[in-house]
């Protein structure tokens, strides 16, 4: 969850009324926060780089406030404090009107078909008329901050850039360039840089060093021009200084490049829905009119609002009360969702708003619905089915086996579900193929490229890390499998499988062939073909010839067991003889 620090005094005074640490923090639980922290600038410093550090540092108060990850419009204060009002019924959500120039007057952003390949979208709107002050300044650069660590994903899917229009003129060009032709004098740098050197001067910048990567590895960088040639930014790393804001900036031009059009178009919304407020003419935003390679053309923001109906008894069934229609309208519109019973009280017709991008279905109406009643005031009832807790059989035995094989002697193991192709195929002198594995269509690493179909893998790696443990070493896994199976309805099946090592100077098959026997009188399955197990001689590519049999209980094939071939003991770094048994145990639950 993020969390959004906002200074007291600042925020009552907003507000229109104090409140104690307690009411506040009532207040929060109410609409559905945390009130995480109350601390000052003085106490974070201090905290973090010790007292000599805090010297001269400010006491004012602060509160730091969790946000749901969904409720981007509560990641500043005039967001959290509009939130707070309309819920205490103070103040009617504001209209956010969308201000189209007249034809030639307005600003215009153009894309070039060389961004296709780099950042492909950009959405843009202007700010116009506004009036900031240092705590209005400052709530803008954080809020930008806040969107770029959360929904813009670090700036992978959105970067956002904000100008000072009036040292800039239009039409704006974003196109993209190679590094040696964009050159410019990044934000508040000294000197012109070409797009390399500004890579190299960030790469060890704690804070934009971790971008870099977003770009650096492509053959042309992203960059947006005016109409005159000044380089308004590079996205998703830096804006240029020549189009610097401040605190006296009176219109402001922003922009959002990304690759995620959807996303770029709710951030901007936020923004201009956010701060339009302090505008000479509140909550309106001016247009900006983007023109695409292929020649079409769109005006941003789209600030859209969209209605959906639900019927009263489905929120009061998934909630577990029973107000009326009109009575739930009315918390939905405490949230910021402006609603009104229709068609004889058998729908409440919600208008969404362009700040609530986090309704999408039906079900999130319902929650903003339960937070307004109040999660304390819904009455515990008792269910009306009635059902005993138990567990899962395969479970209870795994549990079980477990206690029983540690008293034999050997050891658990948990090792990964995931590894690579070459464990449970070329190690074990198999071929992929044969294996029915599940493969990672984005595998991050080469040892997670496919789900196991064998335990066997993962306790020759665990011995190998460990072989300078005292010997013998023998170790045990009961975990799940997973191999293709076309017959379920996800391509795949989990299987619980039992897999034991003894690793030695000598193979010691007979102290494996005692763990199978152990297992089995555990199970009370006796010694005998009929309706007991039984080991009959097989061959496994990844045993040694003549020392491998096959196990089978209840008329089928459970599994195997022997002396592992040199070839997989080499193979996993290991240097002495070693003996495996791997059965599945489900036939037996």
């Amino acid at each position: 969850m993020p969390t959004v620090s906002v200074k007291r005094d600042l925020l009552f005074q907003a507000l229109g009324r104090t409140y104690t640490d307690e009411e506040f923090d009532e207040l929060c639980f109410e609409f559905g926060l945390e009130l995480d922290e109350i601390t000052s600038e003085k106490d974070i410093i201090s905290k973090e780089k010790g007292e000599d550090k805090a010297k001269g540092a400010s006491d004012t108060v602060l509160y730091k406030i969790d946000v749901p990850a969904n409720r981007y419009d509560l990641l500043c204060l005039e967001g959290l404090v509009r939130g707070l009002q309309v819920f205490k019924e103070r103040i009617n959500l504001p209209r956010y009107e969308k201000i189209i120039p007249a034809e030639g007057e307005g600003q215009r952003l153009i894309i070039t078909e060389k961004t296709v390949q780099v950042r492909p979208h950009a959405v843009a709107a202007v700010l116009r008329n506004i009036t900031f002050t240092k705590e209005r300044y400052d709530s803008f650069i954080d809020l930008q901050e806040k969107l770029h660590q959360n929904i813009c994903r670090r700036r992978a899917l959105v970067a956002i850039g904000t100008h000072d229009l009036d040292t800039i003129s239009g039409p704006f060009t974003y196109t993209a360039k190679a590094p040696s032709e964009i050159k410019f004098k990044p934000l508040n740098q000294s000197q012109e840089y070409t797009a390399s050197q500004i890579m190299d001067l960030y790469r060890t910048d704690s804070h934009l060093r971790h971008y870099l990567h977003l770009i650096e590895n492509k053959p042309l960088y992203p960059v947006i021009y005016d109409s005159n040639g000044v380089v308004l930014s590079m996205p998703p790393i830096i804006n240029g200084d020549h189009t610097k804001i401040s605190v006296n900036t009176k219109n402001v031009f922003i922009e959002c490049t990304g690759t995620d059009i959807t996303k770029a178009k709710i951030v901007l919304d936020i923004i201009v829905t956010m701060f339009s407020e302090y505008c000479e003419k509140p909550f309106s935003v001016e247009a900006v009119e983007v023109i695409y390679p292929n020649g079409k053309t769109h005006i941003y923001p789209e600030l859209a609002y969209r209605k959906e109906k639900v019927k009263p008894e489905l929120i009061n069934k998934k909630i577990g009360i029973s107000e009326t229609p009109s009575s739930l309208a009315k918390l939905l519109t405490r949230m910021c969702l402006k609603s009104h019973v229709i068609g004889n009280g058998n729908n409440i017709e919600i208008e969404i708003p362009p700040t609530r991008a986090d309704i999408i279905h039906a079900c999130d109406i319902v929650e903003d619905a339960a937070i307004a009643y109040g999660y304390n005031n819904i009455q515990m009832a008792i269910p009306k089915t009635y059902t005993i807790a138990n567990q899962l059989p395969l479970n209870k035995l795994t549990e079980l086996l477990r206690l029983d094989l540690a008293a034999a002697g050997f050891t658990e193991a948990l090792t990964f579900a995931l590894c690579s192709q070459e464990d449970i195929a070329d190690k074990l002198g198999m071929d992929i193929s044969a294996t029915k594995a599940v493969r990672i269509a984005n595998p991050k690493t080469a040892e997670f490229q496919v789900a196991r179909t064998t335990l066997l893998p993962g306790l020759l790696k665990t011995i190998a890390a460990n072989r300078k443990m005292p010997l013998p070493l023998k170790l045990f896994e009961i975990s799940d499998i997973v191999v293709k199976d076309p017959n379920t309805d996800v391509g795949a099946r989990n299987y619980r499988h039992f897999c034991a090592v003894y690793y030695n100077k000598s193979p010691g098959f007979e102290i494996i062939h005692g763990l199978l026997d152990r297992v089995m009188q555990l199970l009370e399955v006796p010694p005998n073909e009929e309706n007991g197990y039984t080991i009959k001689a097989a061959e496994g590519s990844a045993f040694f010839p003549g020392r491998c049999a096959e196990v089978f209980a209840k008329g089928q094939s459970i599994g195997k067991l022997g002396v592992l071939h040199p070839d997989v003991i080499t193979k996993f770094e290991l240097t002495m003889p070693c003996s495996a048994l791997e059965i599945n145990i489900e036939p037996f639950v």
